[in-house]
């Protein structure tokens, strides 16, 4: 589908398709996919119903960027044979901008927050290399489209358009853009009677957006809220400003509901024209509620499914609310089509824009997502419920799994402001025995039931969206025995181990690096280490031997996963261990029990083969391959068609405590409620004790 809705000449793959099990299973899997995908989208027998909104398609290359890192090293890479490879420097330096490409790229990866991948850019020559994959190599290897006409005239019609830009590129005047309207203009009206579609709507938008620019032709529709609900009125602010000095007139605009509104109002240079409008939302189900597209329906394991295929492959789900402006330019009515947006003024962000969402009016929210109970006793479960219109009434009620009990069987909602929440409580009784299910609240109002929750994503680096998900929590009735009490918990990349084990009734106290003394640490019973923290925190190579002291003096040490690159140091044990990338993706892997005998797998807990069930997304990741007779190694595992993995668990004894390193993903699977992670946990932190 990608393929063929973007046409590209050239798909260069920056992962291996030959090597399966040698790195991220996704990575490699976009590189086979990729390579079939190369064939497939030129085969009209081939998801056939992809061709009603799209088109089959021949890329002419594929290529694999290559690099050190898959020789193993930089010096069995400069050792190659590199004949068949194409070098690139992609080190170049941009006057216009300033920057160079790995700058440009720093920046980017710069954005990748939430794995904490800011990077610094670096200048100077760089190289690149590229293996062709299929099709033919081209003879002048700085050239990658040899043989591909990138020009007007690979579209039938097209030279006399490319003509006429190449003039106005020639005589363009940087003081008076808009002297190159006209022309721009005429290109336009050829653009529209192209017959490929493909480059028609793709060049149709980017000269409608030039056009725009060299006039510094404004046009927006600003609505008063940016969430509303069906049947809602919203008034509405257009702004339409012409900033040149040619001649314009706003001929008409439809309003969101696509009813046409005649204006004919000249926009005389840089003189802003404001418009007052209102428009009623549709009732219910005439008009979908404002979710990612691909959140919709409900999919499969590690599957989305989206009905419209025209969708798939857009970073967003577009814009239903929009308002088309129709524009005389040079005797040519051009449309342009506006999303209705919401704006306000921060004090310190200046003008900050929100899209205009469509929410239901009323959601629900419970904060916990898994609840524990360890012992058979209730638990109050608070409910939030959030108005999305004024003056909000009606019940909400919680459904349990069987066996569960809940009280009361309703409550009450009456909210008078929308955005705002009313908070209510239920009480639910787990069974006596072990049970997990699901809890999910209902409201009904005005004879309509809902049991979504709005959730908002808000970050500087995003744009901002919100998502409307099934509401609910998992509820375990957890067989757990513990010993100790107290834990230190470091914090790493972030997770909620800490408040998952509050949950089993740890009491946990979270530490800043700084304050690991000796001192600070005698009053727990164990210290567990956040994921990935021996990768971001800076600090912790300073306290390396104050942490080992306190497992020699009877504390236990836990440490969870890290990557092997970029460790702060190089002891990251009081033996010695060494981590590699070894991982297992497959959540229903066997395990083998390497160690049955072990504490860690019988007190206070017995494990069996059933705590493994129901786990989430993976095993673990980033195992050591490498360590100390003083470990002893708890678990074997592997991926099919992989050896066995023996890291995933390992134990060492030291003076009278325990280390422990895991990189089992307990930080995936607390979340999910998995009652075995739990438990093997608890042993873990009641080593010894």
């Amino acid at each position: 589908m990608a393929i063929r809705q973007f046409q590209p000449d050239i798909i260069i793959n920056r992962f291996d398709h030959r090597s399966p099990g040698s790195t991220h299973g996704h990575h490699t899997s976009s590189a086979m996919l990729s390579l079939e995908a190369f064939s497939l989208a030129n085969d009209t027998s081939v998801y056939p119903n992809q061709l009603k909104t799209t088109e089959t398609w021949q890329a002419q290359r594929i290529f694999f960027n290559t690099s050190w890192w898959f020789y193993g090293s930089q010096e069995k890479f400069n050792k190659a044979d590199k004949s068949n490879l194409i070098g690139l420097d992609t080190g170049i330096y941009f006057p216009s901008s300033g920057l160079s490409n790995p700058e440009i790229a720093a920046l980017s990866r710069s954005q990748h927050k939430s794995q904490g991948f800011g990077n610094t850019g670096t200048r100077g020559s760089e190289m690149e290399y590229i293996e062709l994959i299929k099709g033919t190599m081209p003879s002048n290897q700085t050239n990658l489209f040899e043989g591909i006409d990138t020009s007007w005239n690979r579209v039938k019609g097209g030279a006399e358009i490319g003509m006429i830009l190449k003039d106005v590129e020639a005589n363009y005047d940087f003081k008076n853009p808009s002297a190159s309207l006209p022309k721009l203009v005429q290109a336009y009206s050829l653009i529209l009677n192209v017959e490929n579609l493909h480059w028609k709507t793709i060049k149709t938008i980017e000269i409608k957006d030039i056009i725009a620019a060299c006039s510094g032709l404004y046009l927006e529709v600003v609505a008063e809220t940016n969430q509303a609900t069906s049947g809602e009125t919203i008034n509405l602010n257009i702004e339409a400003i012409n900033r040149s000095d040619s001649e314009m007139t706003l001929v008409s605009f439809t309003n969101p509901n696509g009813l046409n509104v005649s204006k004919g109002i000249s926009l005389n240079q840089n003189e802003s024209i404001s418009i007052k409008e209102t428009f009623k939302i549709p009732s219910n189900n005439e008009t979908p509620i404002t979710t990612p597209y691909w959140l919709t329906e409900k999919g499969t394991l590690g599957m989305y499914k989206v009905s419209d295929e025209s969708l798939i492959g857009k970073p967003e789900t577009p814009d239903y609310f929009n308002v088309t402006f129709y524009v005389n330019i040079s005797e040519t009515i051009i449309p342009y089509t506006k999303p209705v947006v919401y704006k306000t003024n921060d004090p310190v962000k200046g003008e900050v824009y929100k899209p205009f969402e469509i929410i239901p009016e009323a959601s629900a929210r419970i904060a916990e997502k898994v609840i524990i109970f360890e012992t058979q006793n209730s638990k109050d479960i608070p409910v939030s419920v959030k108005a999305g219109h004024n003056n909000l009434e009606g019940t909400v009620r919680l459904s349990v799994p069987n066996g569960w009990s809940v009280l009361p069987e309703n409550q009450n909602i009456n909210i008078i402001n929308k955005g705002e929440e009313q908070t209510v409580l239920f009480s639910v009784t787990p069974p006596d025995n072990q049970s997990e299910g699901s809890i999910k609240p209902i409201i009904f109002v005005n004879g309509n039931s809902y049991s979504n929750e709005l959730i908002e994503i808000d970050y500087d680096h995003i744009p901002y969206q919100t998502i409307l998900l099934p509401s609910g929590s998992k509820v375990v009735r957890l067989d757990i025995k513990k010993k100790g009490e107290n834990i230190a918990y470091i914090a790493g990349a972030g997770d909620v181990v800490p408040e998952s084990l509050q949950q089993i009734g740890y009491t946990v106290t979270t530490l800043s690096p700084d304050a690991i003394t000796p001192e600070n640490l005698s009053g727990f019973d164990a210290v567990v280490i956040g994921i990935r923290a021996y990768n971001t925190v800076e600090t912790l190579k300073f306290k390396q031997t104050i942490l080992f002291d306190f497992v020699k003096n009877g504390g236990n040490m836990v440490v969870q996963y890290n990557t092997s690159r970029g460790l702060v140091t190089d002891q990251l044990a009081p033996y010695k261990l060494e981590l590699s990338r070894d991982r297992v993706t497959d959540e229903f892997a066997d395990v083998t029990f390497l160690a049955p005998n072990h504490p860690v797998l019988n007190v206070p807990n017995k494990i069996t083969e059933t705590d493994f069930e129901n786990w989430t997304q993976e095993r673990g990741l980033y195992f050591p391959d490498s360590w100390s007779k003083d470990f002893t190694p708890i678990l074997s595992m592997h991926d099919k068609g992989e050896s066995a993995k023996k890291g995933s668990l390992l134990v060492a004894k030291y003076g009278k405590g325990y280390y422990v390193y895991t990189g089992l993903s307990f930080f995936r699977e607390f979340p999910a409620g998995v009652s075995g992670a739990y438990r093997l946990f608890a042993n873990i932190l009641s080593l010894g004790k």
